[in-house]
């Protein structure tokens, strides 16, 4: 049942996002700040605005819809979590590789309280990132993140948990 809901809350947010002919798709492969491995796929939607055009870049973002499995190590079971985000970039101009730095605060809900030997205290939480990556030819992204989740104190215990992951992207 829980994996029902989980697959259709992640078609909806995908489809959130925007329309499917235009849609990044990416995986990444990360691990916790207690050791434990992450596993995300996403579904992004660029923004079609652009601000603080020059010739040093621009900024601009895109819509972030995923699906996260997180790894509980030897004694617990793992845990799963929908995010939703807006997610900004700042494009750096004159490169054959592009290099961008992004940012965002979102949402996520996830299946459980606790996270391996974390306790995040509600199944609400909040998304944070900063990222660094390379638009590469072909509409292919290559990167690394650093994403913090917590209740913001809504409830306690508010451990909070990280995630540090490797990504690629490809747009179709």
């Amino acid at each position: 049942m829980i994996n029902r809901m989980i697959l259709g809350g992640a078609l909806a947010l995908g489809l959130a996002a925007g329309p499917v002919a235009a849609a990044e798709v990416s995986g990444a492969l990360g691990v916790t700040g207690q050791g434990d491995m992450t596993f995300r796929a996403s579904l992004a939607q660029a923004w079609d605005k652009s601000w603080w055009q020059s010739e040093t870049g621009q900024l601009s973002g895109y819509w972030d819809a995923a699906y996260t499995y997180w790894e509980g190590g030897d004694d617990y079971s793992g845990a799963h979590s929908l995010s939703f985000s807006p997610v900004f970039t700042y494009e750096f101009a004159g490169w054959r590789y592009t290099p961008y730095i992004e940012a965002g605060i979102g949402v996520a809900f996830f299946s459980k309280t606790d996270v391996g030997e974390q306790q995040l205290g509600s199944s609400f939480n909040f998304e944070d990132r900063l990222g660094v990556g390379l638009k590469l030819p072909g509409e292919r992204k290559v990167g690394l993140r650093a994403m913090h989740y917590s209740n913001a104190g809504i409830k306690q215990p508010n451990d909070g948990i990280e995630s540090y992951s490797l990504f690629y992207s490809q747009a179709f």
